[in-house]
C-alpha cells in the first residue's frame, strides 16, 4: 500500500499511517523516534496560521483563485488566474505582494476585483474560515497527485471538489456520499468494548479493574488513529461480498474519521464511534497483529511497568475480546444488554443516588435514551389512574397560546390526549394561516366556536354520525378509563415485574388464538424475545390485542410480526386505535418506516392502516433483517413526523367541519334569488358562462387563459420533429457504454424476485416500441420513462453494483443530451 503525502511535506497525508503517532501515545517507544520533527498535521496547522496572519489584499487574492468571475453573467471562469506568474514561487511564510484590484484575468480578462466582489463586506473571520478551506483543498490536490492507491485515490477527489465547490459556493464544508450519514451501526465500538470490560472484569478488584480499563482505553485509541489498509489489498485473502462490504466501511472511514484528522475543516467523528461490531470484526485481526508486533519491536525503549502492561496483559486483553467480537451469542453487542457495575462503582452510584441526585426508577418508566441504547421492560402509554385528571385540566386549564398538537404529543408518558385538541379554541383561530383572501379570522374563530360548542351544534363529542371515523369508539373508551395501552417486553438482564410477566403470557394466548395458522412455539419464542416489543391493550386488567414488532433503529424501519384483536373485541376501533398508539410511538422515537408480511386476510386491514404493496423503503436497507414467510405479501408504511396520528381523524374531521360551515356562510351571504334562464328554449345553443346572472358574484373569475389554437398541419410538424429527435436521442443512449444492463426488460427466470419489489418496470427496447407507436406525445412522457429505468435500477440493486454504477454513467449522458436538445424543461 503506497501513503498518501510520502514526501513528508507540507499538505501531505501522514506517510504509513499512524502507527509512529500510537506507539508514542501507548508505548512511550515512538516519541524519541519521532524528535526533531514535526508532524504533518503540525505542518498543516503552522500554514492556516501563516496564511491567516496575511493582509487582507493578499486574503482576497488568494480566495479569487477559487472564486467564480462576477463581472459578466455569461463568463464561466472558475477563479482568477495571475497573468504573470513568478517563475519561482515563494514560500508560504514570505508571500509576494498582492495583486492590485485592477488586474485582469489571463482567462476571462476580468478583473480580480470582480472575483472577489462578493468577498468585499465578509469579516476577518470569514476570510480566515475559507482561508482554511484553502489550504485543505491544496493538500488534498497533492494527495490525489500522489496517492497510487485507486479506491483512495477516488476519495481523495470527491473531497478535493466537494472543498473546492465550498469555497466556490460560500458554504459550510460537509460531505455527501450515497454511504449514510454516521452512526452507521449500533452499538458503536465504543459501546461494545466498554461493555466488555464491565461483562468480563466486572468481579476484579477496583486495582485490576482500573488496569483492564486501561487497556480497553488504550486499544480504542489505537483504532481511532490507525491507518487501515486498503480494499484492493484485501481483496487478495476475502471473499468478494466481504471485500465489496469492506470497500464501502473504508471510504466510509476516509470521509469521516481519517481525512477529518487533517483537513479540519471537514466534520471529524471518531472511528469507534460511528462504526460497530461489523467494521471490528472485519479489521480486528490485522488490527491486533500490527499493534503487538509494534509494541514487541518497541519494547526496549518503553518503561519497565508499561513494558509489563502492553507485553504481557495486553495480549490476553485481546484474545477475550476476541471471543466476543466474533462470537454470535456474545451479549456485549445486544442492544438491551445492560451491564452490571462492579463493587467499588456500584457503591459510588448507590452512595449518589442516597443524595437525592439520581431520577426514582419505577415500572413504568419514560424513556430518555434513543431506541437500542435503552432497557426498559414496560412503558405506560395511557397511565388510566391520572387520564381522568388531566382529562379535566386540559378542558378547563389550557393556557393561552399553548399549542395543542404540541400539547398533545407531549403529554405525559409518551400518551396522546384525543380530547386535547377541542380546547382551547381561541388559541387554535389565532394561529390558523387563510390562504384565501375573502375570509377573516373573526369568521374563522366564530365557526369553530359553533362547531365545538354543543349548544349550538351536535359535534363529534356529544354523538358519533353515521361516518364518525373507526377509532372514534376505542378513543372514547380510553378516555373513560377502560382500556389502556402499554409498550412491553421481556428482559434478560432486569428483573421483569409480574404484571408484565402476566400480559406477555396473555398476549401469547390472544396471538396463538386469532393466528392458527402460525406455530405457537413460533409465536411464544418472538413474544417473549427480548429484541421484540408488544403494544399491549389492556382492558379490565388483562391483555385483549396487541402488535408485537422488532425495531431495527440503526436501519430506520420496524418489522411488524403479529397483530391481533380477540374475537368478541372486534368491530370496536381498537385495531385501528392501536396501530395510531404504535405510530405515535416511533415517531417519538424517530423510527419512521413498517414493514410487514400480510396475509390474505390481513391485506384489507394493513390497507386501511395506511400501509402499501408499493415499498418505499430500499431494499438493501432491509434485506438480510427481516424474514421472508412463504404465502405472504410485504406491506410498508411510511410514517410523517408531523402527525399525531391518534388526533388525526378528529383534525380531518374538524377540518372538514370547518369548511362545511363556512361554504354555508359563504352561501347565506349570496341572498338574490336569479330567474332561471330562458334562451335555451329560443334555440340558443351556448352562452358565454360570464352572462350568466349572479356567476360573477358568486366568485367565479373567469376561465384560465389558453394558448393560441394551431392548425392540424403545424401540430403534425411539431409531433414529426419530436418524434425525430428522440429517435436520435435514444439510439445515442442505447449506444452508450452503460447502457448494457438496460437493453431488454428484466427475466424473471433470472432474477425471480425483480418485480416482487419493481411495480413499473421499463427498459430500452420497450421505449424503442412506444416510440414508434407514438406514444411520446411530449418530452415529458419520454423523460419519465427514461427515468424510470435508472429509478428501478437504484431501488434494486446495491450502491457497489455494477448495474448501479451505470445507471448513474448513463442518467448523467442523457440528462446533458436532453439539455443539448432543449428538452430538459419540456412539459
Amino acid at each position: 500500500m503506497t501513503a498518501a503525502g510520502a514526501g513528508g511535506s507540507v499538505g501531505s497525508l501522514p506517510a504509513g499511517g499512524s502507527q509512529a503517532t500510537v506507539a508514542a501515545a501507548t508505548a512511550g517507544g515512538g516519541a524519541a523516534e519521532g524528535a526533531g520533527r514535526v508532524s504533518n498535521v503540525q505542518r498543516i496547522q503552522q500554514k492556516k496560521a501563516q496564511v491567516r496572519a496575511w493582509p487582507r489584499d493578499k486574503k482576497l487574492e488568494k480566495l479569487a483563485i477559487y472564486s467564480a468571475c462576477k463581472g459578466d453573467e455569461n463568463c464561466k471562469c472558475n477563479g482568477w488566474k495571475n497573468p504573470t506568474p513568478p517563475t519561482h514561487p515563494a514560500r508560504p511564510d514570505t508571500p509576494q505582494p498582492a495583486a492590485p484590484p485592477s488586474q485582469p484575468c489571463r482567462s476571462c480578462s476580468h478583473m480580480l476585483s470582480k472575483h472577489v466582489s462578493h468577498l468585499e463586506s465578509a469579516s476577518d473571520d470569514d476570510l480566515d474560515r475559507l482561508l482554511s478551506i484553502v489550504v485543505d483543498v491544496e493538500n488534498l490536490f497533492i494527495c490525489v497527485h500522489r496517492e497510487e492507491d485507486p479506491d483512495t485515490k477516488q476519495v481523495y477527489s470527491y473531497l478535493f471538489r466537494r472543498l473546492r465547490k465550498c469555497i466556490l459556493q460560500v458554504t459550510p464544508p460537509t460531505v455527501e456520499v450515497p454511504l449514510g450519514t454516521p452512526p452507521f451501526e449500533r452499538p458503536s465500538i465504543f459501546k461494545g468494548v466498554t461493555n466488555f470490560v464491565f461483562h468480563k472484569f466486572n468481579r476484579l478488584q477496583q486495582k485490576d479493574f482500573q488496569m483492564m480499563s486501561d487497556l480497553a482505553k488504550m486499544f480504542l485509541h489505537c483504532l481511532n488513529h490507525w491507518r487501515l489498509e486498503t480494499p484492493s489489498a484485501r481483496r487478495a485473502h476475502t471473499t468478494p461480498e466481504e471485500s465489496s462490504a469492506y470497500k464501502v466501511n473504508y471510504t466510509r472511514w476516509l470521509c469521516f474519521s481519517y481525512v477529518p484528522q487533517l483537513c479540519d475543516s471537514l466534520p471529524h467523528h471518531e472511528t469507534t464511534a460511528i462504526f460497530g461490531r461489523t467494521f471490528l470484526r472485519a479489521v480486528f485481526h490485522t488490527l491486533r497483529k500490527q499493534l503487538l508486533d509494534k509494541f514487541r519491536a518497541e519494547k526496549d525503549k518503553m518503561p519497565p511497568e508499561k513494558k509489563q502492561l502492553l507485553l504481557n496483559h495486553f495480549p490476553r486483553f485481546l484474545s477475550m475480546l476476541e471471543e466476543e467480537v466474533y462470537s454470535n451469542s456474545s451479549p456485549i453487542w445486544d442492544a438491551d444488554y445492560r451491564p452490571q457495575l462492579p463493587p467499588h462503582l456500584h457503591a459510588q452510584a448507590t452512595e449518589r443516588a442516597s443524595g437525592g441526585s439520581g431520577p426514582a426508577r419505577g415500572e413504568f418508566e419514560r424513556l430518555t435514551v434513543p431506541p437500542g441504547e435503552g432497557q426498559y421492560t414496560t412503558v405506560n402509554l395511557t397511565p388510566a389512574a391520572t387520564r381522568r385528571a388531566r382529562l379535566e385540566e386540559s378542558r378547563g386549564e389550557k393556557r393561552e397560546g399553548e399549542d395543542v398538537c404540541e400539547n398533545s404529543s407531549n403529554s405525559s408518558s409518551s400518551s396522546s390526549s384525543s380530547t386535547t385538541t377541542t380546547s382551547n379554541n381561541s388559541s387554535s383561530s389565532k394561529r390558523m394561516k387563510l390562504e384565501s383572501e375573502d375570509l377573516g379570522e373573526d369568521m374563522v374563530a366564530e365557526v369553530v366556536a359553533t362547531i365545538t360548542d354543543p349548544r349550538k351544534m351536535v359535534g363529534p363529542e356529544v354523538l358519533f354520525s353515521e361516518n364518525a371515523a373507526r377509532d372514534e369508539a376505542a378513543k372514547l373508551e380510553e378516555r373513560k378509563g377502560n382500556i389502556e395501552f402499554h409498550v412491553i417486553g421481556n428482559s434478560l438482564t432486569q428483573k421483569v415485574s409480574k404484571q408484565t410477566m402476566l400480559w406477555l403470557i396473555g398476549l401469547q394466548n390472544v396471538f396463538s388464538h386469532q393466528l392458527p395458522r402460525m406455530p405457537k412455539d413460533y409465536i411464544t419464542r418472538l413474544v417473549f424475545d427480548p429484541k421484540h416489543r408488544t403494544l399491549a391493550l389492556i382492558k379490565d386488567n388483562r391483555p385483549i390485542g396487541g402488535i408485537c414488532f422488532r425495531m431495527f433503529a440503526t436501519q430506520g424501519f420496524t418489522e411488524i410480526v403479529f397483530c391481533a384483536v380477540t374475537s368478541n373485541e372486534q368491530v370496536k376501533g381498537y385495531g385501528t386505535h392501536m396501530m395510531n398508539h404504535l405510530k405515535d410511538y416511533h415517531v417519538k422515537n424517530n423510527v419512521l418506516h413498517f414493514l410487514t408480511f400480510a396475509d390474505e386476510f390481513a391485506i384489507g386491514y394493513f390497507k386501511k392502516q395506511g400501509f402499501s404493496k408499493d415499498i418505499q423503503l430500499a431494499r438493501s436497507v432491509y434485506q438480510g433483517y427481516i424474514k421472508d414467510y412463504e404465502g405472504a405479501t410485504l406491506m410498508g408504511c411510511e410514517l410523517n413526523p408531523n402527525i399525531v396520528y391518534t388526533e388525526f381523524t378528529a383534525v380531518i374531521r374538524r377540518q372538514k367541519e370547518i369548511i362545511k360551515k363556512l361554504i354555508e356562510r359563504k352561501q347565506s351571504e349570496i341572498r338574490k334569488v336569479h330567474p332561471g334562464l330562458t334562451c335555451f328554449r329560443d334555440g340558443v345553443r351556448e352562452i358565454p358562462v360570464e352572462s350568466i346572472p349572479g356567476i360573477r358574484e358568486a366568485g367565479w373569475k373567469g376561465p384560465p387563459t389558453s394558448k393560441p389554437a394551431r392548425s392540424p398541419s403545424q401540430e403534425h410538424q411539431e409531433a414529426e420533429y419530436l418524434t425525430s429527435m428522440l429517435k436520435t436521442l435514444l439510439c445515442n443512449v442505447k449506444n452508450h457504454t452503460a447502457a448494457w444492463p438496460f437493453q431488454v426488460p428484466v427475466d424473471p427466470n433470472e432474477v425471480p424476485d425483480y418485480y416482487d419489489h419493481i411495480k413499473c418496470p421499463m427498459d430500452l427496447k420497450t421505449m424503442t416500441e412506444r416510440l414508434k407507436a407514438n406514444y411520446y406525445v411530449n418530452a415529458r412522457l419520454f423523460n419519465a420513462d427514461m427515468l424510470r429505468i435508472f429509478k428501478n435500477c437504484r431501488f434494486y440493486n446495491h450502491p457497489e453494483t455494477e448495474y448501479y454504477k451505470c445507471a448513474n454513467n448513463l442518467e448523467k449522458y442523457y440528462i446533458n443530451k436532453m439539455r443539448e436538445l432543449g428538452l430538459l424543461e419540456s412539459k
